[in-house]
């Protein structure tokens, strides 16, 4: 009786977990909390510098980084080379290419994606999924990301990207981007 209460007790912590990892997240809104529109192609075109960090699940920040970001547009497609310096001194570039599917979706490639990456801009607000290959110590990691991305004010853009390895959460990244 007390090892069946024991493994009742651990399916309980693991499907409290499960539903923790999975709950919080954003959605794409249907109501706006303000009158202020995203246009990636607008906001990133020119020079745009970001701070951020990556923050495990417990907690725990292993990551500050930060990012100059040089972004084009050329009508159908937004170019942006973001050059990465982490606190350890480490340096990294990813080139993304979105382009403009529709008059509110995206689909972008960067070296390290799989596949294509897709999102979706509503109001102040953008969604945006992928896959890739993360650098890490010991060669690459694969992972999702699930990247959330709100206007505050002309010059100012607040991300968070809740990233997953086989459907558990690893933990957030959270950017502040702000035009310069």
């Amino acid at each position: 009786m007390t090892s069946r209460r024991g493994l009742l007790g651990v399916f309980a912590i693991v499907g409290l977990v499960a539903l923790t990892a999975c709950a919080a997240k954003p959605r794409v809104p249907k109501t706006f909390l303000s009158d202020r529109q995203l246009n990636l192609e607008e906001f990133f075109a020119g020079k745009t510098v970001a701070h951020g960090q990556f923050q495990d699940i417990l907690g725990n920040v292993p990551r500050r980084f930060s990012v100059e970001i040089d972004g084009t547009w050329d009508g159908e497609t937004l170019t942006l080379v973001e050059d990465f310096t982490y606190d350890d001194g480490a340096t990294e570039q990813r080139v993304w290419t979105l382009t403009k599917t529709g008059e509110d979706t995206w689909t972008g490639t960067a070296p390290g994606v799989l596949g294509t990456a897709s999102g979706i801009e509503r109001g102040d607000t953008f969604n945006w999924t992928y896959r890739i290959d993360l650098p890490v110590k010991d060669g690459t990691m694969r992972v999702k990301f699930d990247d959330w991305m709100w206007l505050l004010s002309d010059d100012r853009l607040l991300n968070r990207a809740y990233v997953s390895r086989y459907g558990v959460r690893l933990g957030e990244v959270i950017l502040y981007f702000e035009k310069t």
